[in-house]
Formats: structure tokens, sequence, C-alpha cells
């Protein structure tokens, strides 16, 4: 691992300032993933600005809003009342996402901004990589890919976003509050990643010199139910094969409001337009469900190694849409 320089700093303010202030500096808050990158030589931050003295620790329901600070663990969000009682298809991700002892360490702003699991982007003696070195390929393309994605993908890269809790919350119309240097902005999830065929080298739209400072949920409807499908290898913690974060609203079997994230399967949380606009207005049926399914893999982008990922992702949302709304036939 590289020398670097430890910083503290109690102030948003000034921490937007020392990043501003150095190219190669990168703020540290759990570290869960950082460190872990950083033992394996990937990055190599000359400074390293530790955050977790900030004020972005609070949980506050406002209205039918509930603000999240970016340094809130994972384990305090799953607890809170709120999202027990309105959310619990973020309390599922969340508690599905990690063990204990990460969730007491990982702040929700980090989990939003953890790297790809993509062995190759992990290992630096792999030269083709375009996430790492623009232009060099992508070795996964031609290797081994099981863990890979199938939408957003292509052969510039297929690299999987592997975090829960962003599928859940991009299925939830979810806001991000960013800190710069001479202003703060907002920018809804489901525009803050990029996907890898876009940008391979850069995952989501924040600057250098930018803070994640909180997150905004808006709650569903209180007849909303909600739920997180998680497909793995092994019942103990371990990345998703396959993901669904969904929430509906039925009245008398029509589904009136719909909302669908998928996990393992995009190089960014996937948010299903396509499976919405399939179940906005039609019966909670089986069948439906199975169209929205099909809507939803029309256009993925394999390689022998991910194949199957198309009909286990369809699979995936038709169960956790049976779940949800109760429809067992």
């Amino acid at each position: 691992m590289r020398a670097f320089d430890y910083v503290r700093t109690t102030d948003t303010r000034e921490a937007v300032r020392l990043l501003a202030d150095d190219p190669e500096a990168s703020p540290l808050a759990g570290g869960t993933t950082q460190l872990d990158l950083m033992k394996d030589g990937v990055l190599a931050p000359a400074r390293l600005i530790d955050i977790t003295r900030l004020p972005l620790h609070d949980i506050e329901r406002r209205g039918e809003t509930l603000h999240v600070g970016a340094l809130v663990t994972m384990e305090e969000l799953a607890a809170d009342s709120t999202v027990t009682e309105r959310l619990p298809v973020v309390r599922e991700a969340l508690l599905l996402g990690a063990s204990v002892q990460l969730r007491n360490m990982a702040t929700i702003g980090g989990n939003l901004l953890q790297r790809t699991r993509c062995r190759y982007f992990r290992d630096p003696t792999v030269g083709e990589c375009n996430k790492r070195t623009p232009g060099s390929g992508c070795a996964a393309v031609r290797g081994a890919a099981r863990m890979h994605a199938v939408l957003g993908a292509s052969e510039r890269c297929i690299a999987l976003h592997a975090s829960d809790l962003a599928v859940a919350l991009v299925a939830l119309d979810a806001v991000v509050h960013v800190q710069g240097l001479s202003q703060s902005r907002t920018v809804p999830l489901t525009e803050f990643y990029l996907t890898a065929d876009e940008s391979p080298q850069r995952e989501n739209v924040l600057e250098h010199a930018e803070l994640i400072t909180g997150v905004e949920i808006p709650l569903p409807p209180p007849v909303a139910r909600s739920g997180y499908l998680k497909v793995r290898d092994r019942m103990s913690y371990e990345f998703a094969l396959t993901s669904a974060a969904v929430l509906l609203v039925v009245d008398g079997g029509t589904i009136d409001q719909a909302r669908v994230g998928l996990g393992g399967v995009g190089t960014k949380p996937w948010r299903s337009y396509e499976a919405e606009h399939v179940l906005t207005g039609a019966p909670a049926t089986r069948a439906t469900f199975l169209d929205a399914a099909e809507a939803t893999m029309r256009d993925a982008w394999t390689v022998p190694g991910t194949a199957f990922k198309v009909p286990l992702a369809r699979r995936t949302l038709v169960r956790a849409l049976r779940t949800v709304s109760g429809v067992t036939a």
C-alpha cells in the first residue's frame, strides 16, 4: 500500500476544500471497500481525509420524506422505525447486503459509492481493464464472467454494480444531496450513476471535490407493499447473482402503482421502467408479471459466462412481484 497523509476534519466545507486542493486526496468514512482497494493497489491516494466526524449522522422524517445523512451507518438506517414501517424494501436490502459487523461500519454514502466487484478491475496485474486504464480493453468479456452485468454492458465493460441498497433507492426515486466547493446540488439517484457502456472509467456524476452529504427517500403510500429479493450462491453474506426491489399499490386486483429496481444484472443500479409500464394498470396476475419480466431483460447483452442471468433475472422479478402482491397462482 502506498504511504499516505491522514487529515481529520469536522467541517463539511473544509473537507470539500481539502479535496479541491489535492487531486490525489480521497475522503474516508467506513472504509469497508476503500481500504480493500488500497491494499489491492487499485486505489493509491496520497492523502486520506477522515470525514467521520462531519455532522451528517442524522435520520429525520419531514412529512412524507425521510432525510438520511451520508454518514448514517447501514445498521442505523435498518433499525430506524420509519424504515421498518414504511420502507421494508430498504430494510431488507440493507440486512441482506452485509454482515452485522460491516453494517456497523459502512455508511450510506459509502455504500452508494462502492466500486465494482469485477475481479479484473481489482487485480492490477490484469492489463485489460477500461475502468482502470481507458482504452486497454475488457478482460472480462473473454474471461470468466459469472459475476458480471448484462444490462448497460457492452464489449467495452461488463463490470457489475454491487450495492443492494442502491437498487432499492433507485426504485423509490431517492435523491442525493451533493456539496461542492462553491455550491450544493441535488441529483436523482436514477441520474447519478453512469452505465459502463457510456463511460467505463467513470461510474457516477460526482466530481472530485464533491461529497454526498445526504439522501432523501420519498415515502410510498401507506397502502403500498414492498420487498427485496436477493438470489445468491450461498445464504451467508454474498453478492447478488440477481435481485429485485419491488413496490406495488394494488387496488381491487389492479396494479395502480409499480416501482421496480434490479440488482446483480446492471453496470449501475437498474431501474426497470419497462417492467413498470407493463405492470401499471394491469391485473396483478402471474401472466402480467411474466410479461413485465420479459420486457425488463429484452435488451440484455451477454457473454457465455453471463447468459444464465437473463432467465434467472426474469424468475427473480416474477417471484418478487408474486411475494409482494400476494399472488400465488
